[in-house]
């Protein structure tokens, strides 16, 4: 399997500007528990620790979207935090999270795609360009062109739509292309009240625009 189903697969979505009305009760602050615990593991937690973190943090997701079962951030976030235990875990044994990672964006999807700047897409774009494609598993570039531009509809200048179809291009050898999105990312708003999760992601958008650079010259 790809190495590449990956903690970064998992990270598309991190901005949470929408009106409350689109939660079910409650949820908001379910969602930023989840947010924060996954950010923690993440980008602060030993490399060889973060499959089993992020396995109870996937239960702890799944206990969510049965709460909540209506609120299509709950289940956007839930598709997140089991993409990242698959990119921990690695390996076949991999898929069957991966697969429950597209399932639970797709639900997020049927409620309401466009919640989180359209995160769902992003996601499930990812999902589908870091994926071995058939027999192994259900990666496919053409879709993963259509969603990840989908999530580009709902958040235009969203850091994580911008840096995850930068990196679709790049992994396509699309170079040029690739350079304007990732300074789009450099330069998309931070959330200031997750200063982990941004600071994480500004270092994986230096690192792939340098990566960008290096085939461009």
């Amino acid at each position: 399997m790809k190495n590449t189903i990956p903690g970064r697969l998992a990270a598309a979505m991190l901005a949470l500007a929408l009106s409350p009305m689109l939660w079910a009760a409650d949820s908001p602050q379910t969602v930023q528990e989840l947010q924060r615990a996954w950010a923690q593991i993440k980008y602060r937690t030993p490399a060889k620790e973060q499959a089993d973190r992020f396995q109870e943090l996937a239960q702890q997701a799944r206990a969510a979207t049965r709460e909540y079962s209506d609120s299509a951030p709950v289940w956007v976030w839930s598709g997140i935090i089991r993409a990242s235990y698959a990119g921990a875990k690695g390996g076949l044994g991999a898929l069957s999270a991966v697969k429950e990672a597209k399932a639970d964006l797709e639900h997020a999807i049927a409620i309401d795609g466009s919640v989180l700047d359209g995160a769902a897409y992003t996601s499930l774009g990812s999902l589908y360009y870091q994926v071995p494609g058939w027999p192994i598993g259900f990666g496919d570039d053409k879709k993963a062109e259509t969603y990840l531009q989908k999530g580009l509809s709902f958040g235009e200048d969203d850091i994580d739509a911008n840096y995850f179809y930068a990196d679709y291009l790049f992994q396509n050898r699309d170079y040029a292309r690739a350079l304007q999105y990732i300074k789009r990312a450099e330069m998309a708003p931070r959330d200031a009240g997750r200063p982990l999760a941004s600071e994480g992601r500004l270092g994986e958008i230096k690192d792939l625009k340098a990566r960008i650079e290096g085939k461009l010259h």
